[in-house]
């Protein structure tokens, strides 16, 4: 099966043209060799774009392939411009599996006899079909007899072994990329599919994605920016993930929206808002932001409210990255280009030895012509593209753990794009950051420390004698130790210089009757120093130094 499938992928692969993509000089005699062989397998799109022809490509061979061609969008700093836009327009076009099975599945899962146990009009027609699962509606029977309306997630049968299979052979193809292309190491592809493994098998725990959907409803819990639909974890598995249907408009659907009175200038400016909060207040965001997985709110069309769904990945910083990034958006607010360099050292993004007047001339460069602008007239995907050019150029490797947040950004352009053209992203978002910032540096940090650690603090409280007793008295033994140990130290010190000193004496006597012995006419004299030598060494013998075994 496995050659079969990798047939059909260099099948696709080929007649795609998608060899043309690498140059030939690049590749071992070998693989032009067996490019030659398959002949009959000719480049059948030569009237189509390289990025068109690879988006064709991963989308014939199918979800797997679509979903790390999506996630290959968003590394601007791996892609040329072109092909990475391309990617961008990567769509998941899975035909749904039978809803019989999927009624199945949900049956074994809740260890039902039939679904209508727990279940009342179960819809076997999905309502939408995605590549890794598929969603179902239905209403949900609670405990206290109450009905709601609810959409079921279940992942598709045997997926899983189709995911390995293909991981396995993005692997080697990965292998054979790190090893044979002159760039293959700053392109990294053997990580780039490992990152793309773990995120898929992420997506494919539903228990997962119920955390993840728990933790941001909790976060804006009563908020007027954000709705996260309820979970009803005590009916979902792995495989299987039970969520309150939501009543909305896609955020697509500008039209519809602008006719409902919808305030776009503000469902703009909380769309940003939303995101900030969730990277700098939370530390914890969604991750897939795209269109397909936002919806409006409809009631309260002048203070409109976001509805998410989908929260398969999420993405988190720490305390530091939160801050650096935090800094470095203001000072690209405020056009510091020398703090953007110096800010890129001090976290370790670009090498100390880094030339901090050539890095900030090259930032500016890039940065300076976007500003002052409205968002129509701004594209970050290609603001990014330059961004990693320039960083390229400075030996700077992407950190990990922000493309995610590369990727949300990303999102972040088009929803703004596409609700409000005219949206200024720097001044929406700007007093946020500010004021971020002022909370984690001034006086309010202080006193917000004071209360996270009081309780703490007041637990600790009484045990301080005893701490503080513990402490000196385990500095005493400490020292004691060090003590034994020097005295140990210098004790062996002097038994390996007598021990020197009796072994060159000893050997001097094995000399010296070797000598005697063949020169001098009588043995009294070589007898006597061989009487003398045996003696001199079984004093070296008992002062050699002795290995302490404890």
């Amino acid at each position: 099966m496995r050659s079969r499938r990798l047939y059909a992928i260099a099948k696709t692969l080929l007649s795609y043209g998608l060899d043309d993509l690498i140059p030939a000089k690049w590749l071992p005699w070998s693989i032009r060799i067996g490019r030659h062989a398959l002949f009959w397998l000719p480049n059948r799109h030569k009237d189509k774009t390289p990025g068109m022809r690879l988006r064709l490509a991963l989308e014939e061979l199918g979800p797997v392939w679509v979903k790390f061609g999506q996630m290959l969008s968003t590394r601007r700093d791996l892609l040329p411009p072109e092909i990475a836009i391309e990617l961008a327009y990567l769509q998941d076009r899975v035909a749904p599996f039978d809803g019989v099975a999927a009624k199945a599945i949900i049956e074994k899962s809740l260890g039902l006899v039939d679904i209508s146990e727990q279940f009342a009009d179960f819809d076997t027609i999905p309502l939408a079909s995605a590549s890794i699962a598929q969603v179902h509606t239905g209403t949900l029977w609670l405990a206290n007899g109450e009905r709601k309306d609810i959409v079921i997630k279940v992942i598709r049968p045997d997926i899983r072994r189709t995911i390995d299979a293909d991981l396995e052979l993005m692997e080697a193809f990965a292998a054979v990329m790190a090893r044979h292309l002159p760039d293959g190491r700053r392109l990294k592809p053997k990580e780039v599919v490992k990152e793309y493994r773990k995120t898929l098998l992420d997506e494919l725990d539903l228990s997962r994605e119920a955390a993840n959907a728990i933790q941001l409803k909790r976060n804006f819990e009563d908020s007027d920016l954000l709705y996260i639909p309820t979970v009803y974890s005590d009916y979902s598995r792995h495989n299987v993930m039970v969520m309150e249907r939501i009543d909305g408009i896609p955020v697509s659907d500008v039209e519809v929206l602008k006719a409902r009175g919808v305030d776009m200038k503000k469902l703009a400016e909380r769309g940003v808002e939303v995101f900030f909060t969730q990277v700098f207040r939370d530390s914890f965001f969604h991750a897939d932001m795209h269109p397909g997985n936002i919806f409006v709110a409809k009631d309260h069309p002048r203070n409109p409210r976001y509805i998410g769904i989908d929260f398969g990945i999420v993405g988190t910083l720490n305390r530091e990255d939160k801050r650096y990034l935090a800094e470095n958006f203001l000072a690209f607010f405020n056009r510091d280009y020398r703090k953007v360099a110096e800010l890129h050292v001090d976290s370790g993004w670009v090498p100390q030895h880094t030339n901090i007047e050539e890095f900030e001339s090259a930032i500016r460069t890039v940065c300076e012509p976007i500003f002052e602008k409205p968002l129509a007239e701004i594209s970050f995907g290609h603001v990014l593209v330059n961004l990693f050019n320039t960083a390229r150029r400075f030996e700077m490797e992407v950190q990990p753990q922000l493309v995610l947040l590369q990727k949300t950004l990303l999102y972040i352009e088009g929803l703004g794009r596409q609700l409000y053209p005219e949206l200024d992203l720097w001044k929406t978002a700007k007093p946020f950051l500010e004021r971020w910032m002022n909370e984690q540096l001034g006086w309010r940090a202080v006193v917000r420390s004071v209360k996270e650690n009081a309780p703490y603090w007041a637990e600790k409280l009484p045990e301080l004698p005893n701490l503080l007793f513990q402490s000196l008295d385990s500095q005493q033994h400490l020292q004691q130790q060090l003590e034994q140990q020097h005295k140990a130290q210098l004790r062996q010190q002097q038994q390996a210089s007598t021990s020197s000193f009796w072994g060159v004496l000893a050997a001097s006597g094995v000399v010296s009757t070797a000598w005697l012995t063949t020169e001098s006419e009588s043995m009294v004299w070589p007898i006597t120093s061989a009487a003398i030598t045996v003696i001199i060494c079984t004093q070296a013998w008992r002062t050699r130094p002795r290995v302490d075994k404890h």
